[in-house]
């Protein structure tokens, strides 16, 4: 990709060995809601590892003879992981599953019904347990404190390097694909799309994150010369006590779910976001997306493409706070445990790589 990521936090960078593997990486999806028990749809809490949900998608297709647009799940998880998640399908087709469902490599936890079905986006968010190999103890001890103090402080919401395919240049693809106007054609060319969304968001967040630790490290005079900006600017975005800056006119909503709205007071939307109250958000190009004003606009304005109408546009929060962090270190191999819980949508890579202060790609 044709930038560089900026990291929010400007410690030394911590060494380890990280390889997402079905034996060092562990995902479990938290449902929004848990099924009622009763219903004409079948719940089913999957295990399975070497998969991706799409495949997984295709197998349950084939053994109970459904479409597969008939089978209902939250969100996508990867092949290269050991992963929990929930999947629905029509009750009625509960005696061809059992009958027909033979691969080892998925294992149903638990059964239960519900009135409805699991659509993209119901789950509150995904428990992470995830080896690192080759860190020494000391790395240990300060990896065990930054992790910490992210979960207080937050960190950026970037899409991670699973998003734009095996040479990350996915999203000239859907670009392409986005620019000629035609209707999208399956899955795959909606996926190529989403990714160029993506790779637009990433673009702005780098720059807004760059800003941020611009202000945040230097003096006022310093960057005001460094950003171009008036020194009178950089003194109200220095007061904001938080990392990850607000301006006039981003869009705001309530963390971790709620309404938009846009930031008038600065000072006061300041505080509640240093809480965790509120979050700002970046702009997914699309259709009927809702754009920032102002001060915020011009920032988003470079990233914003219009041109990209074959998908609905969307709001995506620019900054998360992982919850959960606990580590376990065994000094006899170097080895360090960390787990974690992060909201929907988010990668535990990019955590992980604003931790260590290395692209894991």
């Amino acid at each position: 990709m044709n930038y560089i990521k900026t990291y929010a936090y400007t410690h030394t960078p911590i060494k380890f060995d990280f390889q997402q593997t079905i034996d060092r990486f562990f995902v479990e999806e938290i449902p929004l809601y848990p099924p009622t028990g009763k219903g004409n749809y079948l719940y089913l809490k999957i295990k399975k590892s070497d998969m991706s949900t799409w495949k997984l998608v295709t197998v349950l297709a084939k053994a109970t003879g459904l479409e597969e647009r008939d089978i209902g799940y939250a969100g996508l998880k990867d092949k290269n992981a050991t992963t929990i998640q929930y999947i629905s399908l029509p009750k009625r087709y509960e005696q061809e599953l059992n009958k027909n469902l033979t691969t080892e490599k998925i294992e149903i936890l638990e059964r239960s019904y519900h009135k409805s079905p699991i659509k993209i986006g119901h789950l509150k968010g995904n428990r992470f347990e995830i080896v690192l190999n080759d860190i020494n103890e000391k790395d240990a001890k300060f990896l065990n404190t930054i992790a910490k103090k992210m979960q207080v402080d937050g960190i950026p919401n970037y899409y991670g390097y699973q998003r734009f395919g095996e040479d990350s240049r996915s999203y000239l693809q859907g670009k392409e694909i986005a620019h000629s106007g035609k209707r999208l054609k399956g899955s795959k060319e909606k996926l190529l799309v989403s990714a160029y969304q993506s790779y637009l968001y990433n673009r702005w967040l780098t720059l807004r994150v760059k800003l941020s630790t611009t202000i945040n490290t230097n003096s006022i005079n310093d960057a005001s010369q460094k950003l171009e900006y008036p020194v009178e600017l950089v003194k109200v975005l220095k007061k904001q006590p938080q990392l990850f800056k607000l301006f006039i006119g981003d869009v705001l909503m309530d963390y971790p779910y709620g309404k938009s709205k846009l930031l008038k007071d600065m000072m006061s939307e300041s505080l509640l976001f240093k809480q965790g109250k509120i979050s700002p958000t970046g702009l997914l190009s699309g259709d009927n997306a809702q754009r920032a004003v102002s001060d915020a606009y011009h920032l988003e304005e470079e990233f914003d493409d219009k041109e990209l109408n074959s998908l609905k546009g969307d709001r995506r929060f620019a900054w998360i706070w992982p919850k959960d962090v606990e580590t376990r270190y065994n000094i006899n191999n170097k080895k360090l445990i960390i787990n974690f819980y992060l909201p929907k949508g988010s990668y535990a890579t990019t955590f992980l790589e604003e931790i260590g202060k290395f692209s894991l790609k």
